[in-house]
């Protein structure tokens, strides 16, 4: 018997089947194989079509089939993990009313600061755990104010997850978690916050059914089950944001434990069993897979916009015709420091940890006579691992002092470079893990659906493949320190 996870990510839709025995993958596909784009009407603006993810996630699905490495008719259980915060609006037949606005979209920003002022700094913190920023809930009140017909078709809210769920099961449904990222949860009085629906007058009715997030949230379609190749009525039992399920997949669950990501963005995840916040909102805390409103379990994520978005934009600009993985052979060649090359990775919208600032990219201290190819990809590479180590500093002051990081192999994490650079300048082990965010949605499913007991039971056989430890701290130290002047001369100007 098998599960079938889909994570709906920014570049592509990841499919994966995993073994209910084993644990393992036994399959894994993306679908498109280059990457999905982002749609920029104006600077700033971020959006992607709900209806290209839809048939993206079909046809990775029937592409993993096509393996043949499996029985599509065995699978008994579906879970999601998905780009968080992206805003999907439909209308009493399920169809899109807009394209998504999706998280790294930065045009609700200002709404978001007259809300936080509005509601009260103080207040907003201690029971939304962060400013309404420009989430889910601002994105929703900027088509308010900025498509009045498109709003007034509205009749449910949702995130881009709970959208392919709905398409695989006609049921719209959302959960504690998924509310909490949203910034549409009051973790003092556990409902939705009447705070934010009155300040930016939402209707709560647009607020689909609330459930456990490790629950059956409908059931595969007939139609929906013939074209896929699956068995109609097994169920979703399994959504959650992409971090925290990245978290689930390397089984953080723990207050204490912590994750890692670099993907097209970069995260940090660590999870508290307290009710958490940073002051200037730098650093968001939302609800884990395991909160309930017993076991207060929140998961605090740094999130950097501009992460694997550089490297891709560097490789598209300076070596389109080059694999990634050559190009982490070829940053390789360049010493530590980049012959003194600096990068600000800052280009994909505002930066939460930087105050909702927007720096822009820059390359900084090129030297026509010096650098070169390897020296660019490089010092890409450290630099948004200087990120990494910026942000951390910011969780440190909070409370959050990770002794280990867990990460996926995947992404970034797949270059030495840059996986040595992260663990040197934050000075922690990152124990490097097999799972990934498909999988870690098709175990999920199996907790959801009463497959496995709870998470201990799914991740059992959860192996560790490597242990990376700082080699290079000192070395490092005060190249960081240098691009974080850089970096603070820009912000302060």
């Amino acid at each position: 018997m098998y599960l079938l996870g889909i994570d709906v990510g920014t570049s592509s839709i990841k499919v994966a089947v995993v073994d209910i025995q084993t644990q393992k993958s036994v399959a894994t596909v993306q679908y498109p194989e280059e990457e999905t784009a982002i749609k920029s009407i104006q600077p700033g603006w971020a959006e992607q079509s709900p209806m290209d993810w839809w048939h993206n996630a079909q046809q990775a699905i029937l592409k993993v089939n096509a393996l043949d490495l499996f029985d599509p008719k065995s699978i008994k259980a579906i879970g999601i993990a998905y780009q968080m915060h992206g805003l999907v609006a439909v209308d009493k037949e399920q169809e899109v009313l807009r394209d998504s606005i999706i998280w790294c979209d930065s045009r609700a920003v200002a709404l978001g600061e007259k809300a936080f002022d509005a509601i009260g700094h103080e207040k907003s913190l201690e029971n939304l755990l962060n400013s309404p920023g420009n989430f889910t809930a601002s994105k929703l009140a900027w088509v308010k104010n900025n498509e009045p017909a498109i709003y007034e078709k509205i009749d449910k809210v949702m995130l881009p997850g709970d959208f392919i769920a709905m398409k695989l099961t006609g049921q719209i449904t959302t959960s504690i978690p998924a509310l909490s990222e949203g910034i549409f949860w009051d973790f003092k009085k556990d409902e939705i916050s009447k705070d934010v629906m009155n300040h930016y007058g939402l209707n709560e009715n647009h607020i689909p059914k609330i459930q456990a997030l490790f629950s059956e949230h409908g059931y595969l379609k007939e139609g929906i089950a013939k074209l896929l190749g699956l068995t109609e009525g097994i169920p979703v039992s399994y959504k959650a944001g992409d971090q925290p399920n990245n978290a689930l997949s390397l089984n953080v669950l723990k207050p204490g434990e912590v994750a890692a990501t670099a993907g097209t963005s970069g995260v940090i995840y660590g999870v508290s069993d307290e009710l958490t916040y940073d002051k200037q909102s730098r650093v968001n805390t939302f609800a884990h897979v395991t909160y309930t409103p017993e076991l207060k379990h929140t998961g605090v994520l740094l999130c950097i916009n501009g992460t694997g978005s550089m490297y891709r934009w560097a490789k598209h600009n300076f070596a389109p015709y080059l694999s990634y993985p050559e190009l982490n052979h070829i940053s390789a060649q360049s010493p530590i420091g980049s012959k003194g090359l600096k990068v600000l990775p800052f280009g994909n919208g505002a930066e939460r940890m930087l105050n909702n600032k927007f720096t822009g990219a820059q390359l900084s201290g090129i030297d026509l006579n010096t650098h070169n190819q390897s020296d660019i990809f490089r010092a890409v590479q450290e630099s948004i691992a200087f990120s990494f180590r910026y942000g951390l500093d910011i969780m440190r002051t909070n409370g959050m002092q990770p002794k280990v990081i867990r990460a996926g192999k995947a992404n970034l994490f797949l270059s030495d470079v840059f996986a040595q650079t992260f663990v040197d300048v934050t000075g922690v082990p990152v124990e490097l893990y097999e799972n990934d965010g498909s999988v870690g949605a098709a175990l999920g499913s199996g907790i959801g659906a009463g497959i496995f007991t709870d998470a201990a039971d799914a991740f059992s056989q959860h192996d560790i493949l490597k242990l990376i430890e700082p080699k290079n701290s000192q070395a490092y130290e005060p190249i960081y320190q240098d691009w974080k002047e850089i970096l603070e001369q820009e912000l302060a100007g």
